[in-house]
């Protein structure tokens, strides 16, 4: 029997200590966190903003795909990426 193993991206926001968000993307969501919270292979922007906290994540078949959605996200004020974390979506109040 063949296994077909699909690999999937995901594109992820962070909290930091500071309030801050960190927004980037990986194929495995759980390495890459620990990474930023206790290795020093995570993000330089995250290790002086330890300990990180997980608020959002999508899931992407390519990694084209999750690296377009993050420099999306990067691109927008606070108050928009603070809604997509509470409503799913990028809603305006």
């Amino acid at each position: 029997m063949i296994k077909i193993v699909t690999m999937s991206y995901v594109t992820y926001i962070l909290e930091c200590a500071d309030s801050s968000f960190y927004i980037g993307c990986t194929n495995n969501l759980e390495k890459r966190i620990k990474q930023h919270n206790v290795s020093r292979w995570g993000a330089h922007y995250t290790k002086i903003r330890r300990p990180v906290i997980l608020k959002y994540s999508e899931e992407f078949k390519t990694l084209k795909e999750a690296r377009q959605r993050e420099v999306e996200i990067k691109g927008w004020r606070k108050e928009k990426k603070l809604n997509l974390i509470k409503f799913g979506k990028p809603i305006l109040e």
